[in-house]
């Protein structure tokens, strides 16, 4: 049938009967029948039967598309260039050979096209505005990706004087900031207030920003309601009303949808866990929607699913019907709100239990995932308030590979360039994680153990000056940070012991970086808050049997490091604790942690067969945002605020009065609503100042 086509069209063009658009009919037509070299082969003909037709750049352009589809990235390249040579003003066609250049690895040339777009407007329309940010958009990726930091900044805050309320741009900017250690983070600037910049923070970087769990509720449920890409329910993939989980005769069907099965920190985390589930009862499904891997690790997970599917190319619609088709009982995101991230697949509800666990350390605060998994520790009972999911728990959170690989080489510190005799301290946490708060510790320590060094994990060049001008600043010599140039995991992992003692940020810690410490017999200093993110470490270093590392307040964090630095016995007597430890801790007790988690997902299955599958509560969570963007976390530090649910329940109290909100469980309850209606006028009810910090030893 498409042969029949295809001949028909080529007589017409060869006849002069065929016009651009029927040929775009028919190219069509072939594609949907899955015959796109048919189509590639018509545009052809067409042009080269019509070579001085005015819109012959059109063809051109719509041939580039079926070359990059096919793979074939030098005729895309070739096909565009031949549209501008025709229409130099066509400017979607720099904005495409600009990524066909970046693919094949010209990123200067794909730069140079996408600045060509901005240079080229003339007039100032909505379309011309559109092109001008698209290719913002492009020039700052890629130069982020490429470490190319400051650059990228610029293009993006070039593209929000454009338009200003770009929210996914705007998180990319703040996150380069915290990346370069730019403090403050949120500087306004025209168009753009504080409150603005803090509201567009993306929810991962909100936990890098504050340790504010309320906040990050609000701020993911923003975001699943502003970013997350729901499709009107007719256009829906999968029927919500899923059928019963019948196990009689049948294993467990458990998938895991990530980005992440590769090189990546999760990579390394979650690679023996498929090794070690135990088939007899659970099928294993691996989704997979990260970049194009070869990579070993990627080799090992693929090899230990027993189902592999590559749904990178596919909408979520489509992966949605995948996984719906493949009678998955328990969906487990492995993303959340990260890179990458499926979202949009979740929200369709493929299957009937979905679960956020381990890549992203918080809640998603939309409506599409029931549980989360986390430990005590993390999240103690009275701290679900935090999540919308139903917290369920393992001994430990984290999943570690005891098989990881260790460069059998051992560096020198020499050959690092630390000191031989003096303390190093290290902190391999990337650098967006180094709050001006935690820095300024760092400082301290630093002045009161003679002669210790700070040794980080290399960033940029720029941001390693910024970093020895704040030491400086602080009475520390420059010379006192040294940056670990990046190297392979398996060195990485090798040069660990050139350090004494690891010391943790906060209010993001260490995570992958902690366990990798830990496995390498490196003890950590860590400092808790309220939120996920800043509680993980706590919860490894206590998993590893050291739990007496886990600092109770911001100066005893300090003293604690202080006194490990002036005391090298007791930094031995840490080491020999680990390393007697290792084998039988929880922290890398991966047996102990697979049967809870596999006990887990029977609880799950025997909520939903008994009607108790738990429905996230999002009320007020608009109010929470308004109000937690209004504070002034750079100013004074949340983790070490006291009564912190006051500062919300002040600001609630006062909303309530000028509009009524329903009581949450959480910092508005019933009891709160009384007392607050009971004011009269609501005079005291007026926002209150942010508490005091607690004191030393608080």
């Amino acid at each position: 049938m498409s042969e029949a086509v295809f001949i028909s069209a080529v007589q017409r063009i060869t006849a002069g009967h065929l016009d651009l658009g029927g040929v775009i009919t028919v190219a069509t037509e072939l594609v949907q029948a899955g015959q796109p070299s048919l189509a590639q082969q018509i545009y052809q003909v067409w042009i080269q039967f019509n070579p001085e037709h005015p819109q012959v750049y059109v063809a051109q352009f719509n041939r580039a598309g079926l070359n990059l589809d096919a793979g074939d990235v030098a005729g895309a390249k070739d096909a565009l260039t031949q549209a501008l040579a025709v229409n130099p003003e066509f400017l979607p066609a720099y904005i495409n050979l600009g990524g066909v250049l970046e693919r094949a690895g010209d990123l200067d040339g794909a730069i140079d096209q996408w600045r060509t777009v901005i240079n080229k407007l003339a007039s100032v329309t909505g379309t011309s505005i559109g092109y001008a940010i698209a290719a913002l958009k492009q020039i700052g990726r890629v130069l982020a990706d490429h470490q190319k930091m400051e650059s990228a900044e610029v293009a993006l805050q070039q593209c929000l004087t454009l338009n200003p309320r770009q929210y996914d741009v705007l998180g990319q900017v703040l996150a380069l900031r915290m990346g370069q250690c730019k403090w403050p983070i949120t500087v306004p600037w025209e168009g753009l207030d504080r409150k603005a910049l803090v509201a567009g923070i993306h929810p991962l970087s909100m936990a890098v920003y504050t340790d504010d769990p309320m906040l990050q509720l609000a701020a993911a449920s923003r975001y699943n309601t502003e970013m997350v890409d729901l499709q009107p329910e007719a256009d829906l993939s999968c029927d919500r009303r899923h059928a019963a989980i019948d196990l009689n005769g049948r294993r467990l069907k458990v998938g895991y949808v990530s980005s992440d099965l590769r090189d990546h920190a999760v990579g390394y985390l979650m690679a023996e866990l498929f090794e070690v589930h135990d088939r007899s009862k659970v099928e294993v499904f691996a989704y997979y929607c990260g970049p194009a891997s070869t990579d070993g690790l990627n080799a090992r997970i693929r090899g230990a699913v027993e189902h592999w599917t590559d749904i990178r190319s596919m909408t979520d619609a489509a992966a949605a019907a995948k996984i719906a088709a493949d009678g998955v009982d328990i969906l487990v995101d492995v993303n959340g709100h990260t890179r990458d991230a499926k979202t949009g697949l979740f929200s369709r509800r493929p299957a009937p239990i979905q679960v956020n666990w381990l890549g992203y350390p918080g809640t998603m605060g939309g409506p599409h995932h029931q549980y989360i998994v986390a430990d005590p520790w993390i999240i103690p009972p009275d701290a679900e308030l935090y999540y919308s999911e139903k917290v369920l728990r393992l001994p430990c959170y984290q999943p570690n590979d005891r098989k990881r690989a260790v460069a059998p080489e051992r560096p020198t510190r020499a050959e690092a360039d630390l000191p031989d005799h003096a303390v190093v301290f290290c902190c391999f946490n990337g650098p967006q994680k180094i709050s001006r708060f935690m820095f300024a510790r760092w400082m301290e320590i630093l002045k009161r153990v003679e002669g210790s060094v700070l040794w980080l994990l290399h960033s940029t060049e720029e941001t390693h000056e910024r970093l020895r001008g704040y030491a400086e600043q602080a009475g520390v010599a420059r010379e006192r940070l040294v940056f670990a140039p990046k190297q392979h995991n398996a060195m990485h992992l090798a040069r660990y012991p050139l350090a004494d003692l690891f010391l943790d940020t906060s209010p993001y810690g260490a995570h992958t970086t902690a366990s990798d410490s830990l496995w390498m017999g490196v003890p950590v200093l860590t400092l808790p808050g309220r939120a996920f993110a800043s509680r993980v470490c706590g919860s490894l270093v206590s998993a590893a049997g050291l739990g007496d590392l886990v600092a109770t307040s911001p100066q005893d964090y300090v003293e604690r490091a202080v006194a490990l630095g002036n005391d090298p016995a007791q930094l031995v007597a840490l080491r020999t604790r680990l390393e007697a430890g290792r084998d039988t801790c929880d922290l890398f007790n991966m047996d102990k942690l697979v049967d809870r988690l596999e006990a887990l997902y029977g609880e799950m299955v025997e909520d939903y067969q008994q009607g108790r599958l738990p429905q996230p509560d999002l009320t007020n969570l608009d109010a929470y945002f308004s109000i937690g963007t209004d504070l002034d976390h750079e100013g004074v530090e949340m983790l070490a605020v006291e009564d912190y649910p006051q500062i919300y329940k002040a600001r609630l109290a006062r909303r309530h009065l000028l509009r009524p909100l329903p009581s949450d469980g959480r910092f508005w309850t019933e009891a709160d609503m009384v007392a607050a209606e009971a004011l009269v006028g609501g005079v005291t009810a007026a926002v209150t100042p942010l508490p005091r910090k607690r004191a030393a030893g608080d």
